[in-house]
């Protein structure tokens, strides 16, 4: 019966095209392709095309790429055209995953059953643009997938489907995200398996427990040395691979990708930012609060090291000082 459903799709990175391949495998009918316009990217600045979009090429499916959606708004030829091609599909729904751009109500109204979103987290916790990463920059112990119908609220509709997924104590950004993707892929299908058999029965998001996982942003990149170790630990894989968090270490800018928190208190009175103990294992640093062990890190324009590495070709002694990042670090 899913083959019957015809489907638009909007979505543009990696997160939204595991979802796209699951339901083409599960054989619903794509039948058009919203994402991202290209944009220049890497160190050539080339146009680079979404995930998405190198997904429909590859499938043959059509691919509209407008620089925004709203009639009357900033791109009105866009919109336009973007209209007269979900109009002329006639879709059942709109599956939405990190589209990036917001959808005005007439996109909402358009499809038979209106627009289904893939969020990455347990709603209402963390709506907004940057689930993952703040869920595990707040040391939640579990996230997960919710479906939701989307109204013209920020993450506000009623949801359809609610899976639960663990936060594993090493999770970063990067892997939690492979594991949320797989498992909204797996959601969205069933969604609209149980649409097509009429057996929809969305619920209203509870009233408590409301937040917002605002965008990140380069300038989060810095390490504030005074907040505790177990603080700067998840801030480290909460913001791995993006933006990455750095600090200044003998006047260089030093990129951190793996630490574990050593000790969680710490009575010493040596400042912050001060490097107590230096092995192959892991460079300690003492923080605000406990004992930060770093065990991989990355000069600026070089790659991500090991500890041992790291320190055949870059010195480090107890007594070094980390100091704040004039600028944040760039992959």
């Amino acid at each position: 019966m899913g083959a019957l459903m015809r489907v638009i799709f909007a979505g543009t990175p990696e997160f939204a095209c595991v979802a796209l391949e699951k339901l083409h495998v599960a054989g619903f009918d794509i039948a058009l392709v919203l994402t991202q316009p290209d944009r220049p990217a890497g160190r050539g600045m080339k146009l680079q095309t979404s995930a998405v979009k190198q997904w429909a090429q590859s499938h043959h499916v059509s691919v509209a790429q407008p620089r925004g959606l709203r009639l009357g708004g900033k791109y009105p030829d866009d919109a336009q055209a973007a209209k007269a091609a979900i109009d002329a599909v006639k879709a059942d729904v709109m599956v939405v995953a990190a589209y990036g751009l917001i959808l005005p109500q007439w996109v909402l109204d358009t499809p038979r059953l209106g627009c289904l979103n893939i969020h990455a987290s347990l709603l209402p916790r963390w709506r907004g643009a940057a689930p993952i990463h703040r869920a595990i920059e707040a040391g939640d112990l579990e996230t997960g997938i919710t479906i939701m119908q989307m109204d013209a609220g920020l993450d506000t509709g009623n949801m359809l489907l609610v899976e639960k997924q663990a936060i594993a104590p090493g999770d970063t950004t990067a892997s939690l995200h492979d594991k949320l993707a797989a498992l909204g892929g797996r959601l969205i299908v069933e969604a609209l398996q149980m649409a097509a058999n009429s057996q929809f029965s969305p619920a209203p998001q509870p009233t408590d427990g409301i937040s917002y996982a605002h965008k990140i942003e380069k300038m989060e990149a810095q390490i504030d040395w005074r907040q505790s170790a177990a603080v700067i630990e998840r801030r480290i894989r909460a913001f791995n691979p993006f933006p990455g968090v750095s600090s200044v270490l003998n006047g260089e800018l030093i990129k951190l990708h793996h630490a574990h928190v050593l000790m969680a208190s710490c009575a010493d009175n040596t400042g912050a930012a001060s490097i107590l103990a230096v092995q192959n294992e892991g460079i300690d640093v003492a923080t605000g609060d406990g004992v930060l062990r770093i065990t991989q890190l990355q000069k600026s324009g070089g790659k991500a090291l090991p500890v041992a590495d790291f320190l055949r070709g870059s010195p480090v002694t107890p007594g070094m000082v980390f100091s704040a990042s004039p600028v944040a670090v760039t992959p």
